[in-house]
């Protein structure tokens, strides 16, 4: 829908139901900035600490691939 096509729409809207179309489109805006407002938190660092345990010897060679080595 182009503005022009907007605007005629809205422009024969009667005054109460304008003010209905302004208040929808604050709701609009106001709920993608906090959807943005989310996104962008990410994750706080450390948040996955002494999750994964490496068991002793995790980085010693495979004996089965000393030939390739």
């Amino acid at each position: 829908m182009t503005d022009v096509k907007l605007y005629t729409k809205i422009s024969s809207l009667p005054e109460s139901l304008k003010s209905e179309v302004i208040d929808f489109i604050e709701f609009i805006s106001n709920r993608r900035k906090k959807a943005a407002k989310k996104k962008k938190k990410g994750r706080t660092f450390g948040y996955a600490k002494d999750s994964i345990i490496l068991k002793p010897g995790f980085d010693d060679h495979i004996e089965d691939f000393k030939e390739y080595m």
